[in-house]
């Protein structure tokens, strides 16, 4: 009887086998590590790789000869689905571009239909719009801070970021009614004002926060595992940035100065002082660096802002764009028959085409919008950042170590619900 534990003979032993022979030829010491192309698939279940991408990688050994990257379906139909309900039925669906910071997703889109209508808002409004933006560019850095650090072996420095995340999530809280999916503007303006005391305990986050991101920012900046991990990994120069139509803090890391909050001012900006921090190599550590930054010049502007908010109103009073107010409905046919026009056939946009984009956290995030003169957006188009900056993916890492893949792929902050839409 065979011996079970014995190996079988080779079923064709004149045929050399490349995975073995250099063993029988050479002595152990000297025989060549055993290496030949090899492809893997990198999600869409993998935990770095967001939701629904996958990334097809064709390695020599552990250098990427190349990495096809395909964005997945999340079949979430953004575009169209706005040009089949009102134009304040849209906001619900901007919320759920970027999960990290829905208030900027929010405003873009509203700041685009005003500048078709050719509204301007009341200015409590628009200081309004500048801190719950500048409140999510830094919840949306700190995801990326914390996520990148932890996929680099840093736990502290993410549990650190979280509780700073929290902090931002529960003030957004209560001034939206919601943690994520916020819908908070209207057409002409804001759902509501403030909360009554909501200025003190955000300053007292901030005071907070600030603390947290110095924790994360000495365990990470200066980390030897860290910066080795991120530095020169990565790199893109600024004239391929430029090409594939980089914006945001990838785009500055590369030494580019452009930010659309100084460049084109929108809102209150031109009235507040801050720095737009520019980088020098494009790797992976600049954009670190970037998002570090950022946060701070972003806790510069709220302090300003919040100190500098004026008194009035938090929307325009003109019933064919804003509700009337609830005595008016119930007191008036007048107001009755504003609010039943505006939520059943929804804000008469006059016909006509605009682009308009904002400074968001991960860069310009632009509206093409079309309007025929009816209460429902003709066409919407979103020019999402994280598009761009995904599609130069695959010829940055090509012919780095698939180890550096990870930190690259976080540093650009992609993110599925712009990407896929």
């Amino acid at each position: 009887m065979a011996d079970p534990h014995k190996p079988a003979a080779h079923p064709h032993p004149d045929v050399p086998n490349p995975d073995t022979d250099a063993y029988a030829q050479e002595s152990e010491l000297e025989a060549h590590l055993q290496s030949k192309p090899m492809f893997i698939n990198m999600g869409p279940s993998h935990p770095a790789m967001h939701g629904t991408v996958r990334m097809k990688v064709h390695l020599e050994g552990e250098i990427i000869k190349n990495a096809d990257c395909e964005i997945g379906f999340l079949h979430r139909g953004f575009q169209k689905s706005c040009e089949n309900v009102t134009w304040t039925q849209c906001l619900p669906y901007t919320d759920r571009l970027n999960y990290a910071s829905p208030l900027m997703n929010n405003f873009g889109f509203l700041n685009a239909v005003e500048k078709l209508i050719g509204l301007e808002i009341p200015e409590r409004a628009q200081y309004i719009r500048v801190i719950g933006s500048e409140l999510h560019r830094i919840h949306d850095h700190l995801t990326c801070v914390a996520a990148t650090g932890m996929e680099l072996g840093g736990f502290a420095p993410f549990l650190f970021a979280m509780e700073a995340r929290e902090l931002i999530m529960d003030r957004v809280a209560e001034l939206t009614g919601a943690r994520l999916t916020t819908s908070f503007g209207r057409v002409g303006g804001l759902n509501r004002d403030l909360p009554e005391g909501w200025i003190e305990r955000t300053l007292k986050s901030l005071d907070k926060i600030r603390e947290l991101n110095i924790e994360v920012e000495s365990l990470l900046s200066r980390n030897r595992i860290f910066v080795d991990r991120m530095k020169g990994t990565g790199i893109i120069s600024a004239e391929d940035a430029i090409d594939y139509g980089w914006t945001g803090p990838c785009l500055r890391a590369c030494g580019i100065d452009y930010d659309l909050r100084k460049t084109r001012p929108y809102w209150v900006y031109n009235q507040l002082d801050f720095d737009v921090p520019v980088g020098e190599h494009g790797d992976n550590y600049d954009r670190y660096l970037m998002r570090i930054e950022e946060m701070k010049q972003s806790e510069r502007i709220l302090r300003q802002a919040l100190a500098k908010i004026p008194s009035g109103p938090i929307i325009v009073d003109d019933w064919r764009i804003a509700l009337p107010p609830k005595p008016e409905v119930y007191g008036t046919i007048e107001g009755v028959i504003s609010h039943f026009k505006l939520v059943m056939e929804g804000i008469q946009v006059p016909a006509g085409e605009v682009f308009d984009a904002t400074e968001s956290a991960n860069g310009e995030l632009g509206w093409y919008i079309v309007s025929d003169g009816g209460g429902r957006p003709y066409k919407v188009h979103v020019r999402a950042p994280g598009f761009p900056i995904l599609s130069a993916v695959s010829s940055i890492v090509t012919g780095n170590m698939l180890a550096d893949l990870i930190p690259t792929f976080d540093t650009i902050n992609m993110i599925g619900g712009e990407v896929e839409q």
